[in-house]
């Protein structure tokens, strides 16, 4: 059911926001010179990576100069298109394809990086015996306490020891909070919230 419930909603996604990501990738195409995708590792699981595609946000799209999470140390290279996406959350309506690849569910934990799975690997064992998604209870309950956590950073090192200390352990409770109630019904409270929450900014 949970399946065929994605299936569903990642289809409707596509479908309804066609004309909204024409658009997007018009005006990041015309204004940034640069690819409009911006795809990156991802794990599903803590052997198994997958490609997760967004909205291309930042200025630089090098892999190496991309490691880690987007904190304050990065935000000078965050392109005016790419803070409006963000805000909204738009950047993410091409994950709707990783959903209908299996790759990915509507809700679930967010996807780590590698470099996370392989430095807390008991700890993401667990949590990601549920499907990573596009939103979840982390996502919902957290999401907006993580960016000006991180926000504060001025240096790689200090965002990556925020995120780690205090962003990683209570992300993981929430997800594993979610995973002991999953269900399609809580699938449909959780997008629902996400979405009021994403109209309401």
């Amino acid at each position: 059911m949970k399946r065929l419930f994605d299936i569903l909603c990642a289809a409707l996604i596509l479908m309804l926001s066609a004309p909204v990501m024409l658009v997007i990738a018009l005006l990041i195409r015309h204004h940034d010179r640069g690819p409009v995708f911006y795809v990156a590792e991802r794990m599903k699981t803590p052997q198994q990576p997958f490609h997760l595609i967004k909205f291309r946000t930042m200025t630089h799209v090098d892999a190496a100069q991309n490691g880690g999470v987007t904190g304050g140390d990065k935000s000078g290279r965050i392109t005016p298109i790419g803070r409006v996406l963000r805000r909204f959350r738009l950047d993410e309506l091409p994950q709707a394809i990783n959903v209908l690849r299996g790759d990915m569910s509507i809700v679930g934990p967010r996807p780590p990086l590698r470099q996370y799975t392989d430095a807390f690997p008991e700890l993401y064992a667990r949590v990601l015996r549920s499907r990573p998604g596009i939103t979840g209870l982390a996502t919902l309950h957290f999401h907006r306490h993580e960016e000006r956590l991180i926000a504060r950073a001025t240096t790689a090192a200090e965002t990556e020891a925020i995120y780690t200390r205090r962003c990683i352990p209570r992300k993981a409770t929430l997800d594993l909070i979610y995973q002991r109630h999953a269900s399609v019904c809580f699938d449909i409270v959780i997008l629902w919230q996400t979405i009021a929450r994403v109209l309401g900014r």
